[in-house]
């Protein structure tokens, strides 16, 4: 399970294909995250929370 950036979000699967994890789950948290503030950053996380612990829970 990863977590990234939504930006990212084309080369994360991308990368997934490459490396035959085609079933690996990977989150996508809302873009910035080079200048947020740790305020800002915990709005992110709290936003995609329940997605890690179902992606987890897989």
């Amino acid at each position: 399970m990863s977590i990234a950036s939504e930006e990212f979000e084309d080369a994360a699967e991308t990368q997934a294909r490459a490396l035959g994890m085609v079933d690996a789950h990977c989150v996508f948290v809302k873009h910035p995250i080079q200048d947020a503030n740790d305020a800002q950053m915990c709005e992110k996380a709290d936003a995609i929370v329940d997605e890690v612990i179902a992606a987890l829970r897989v």
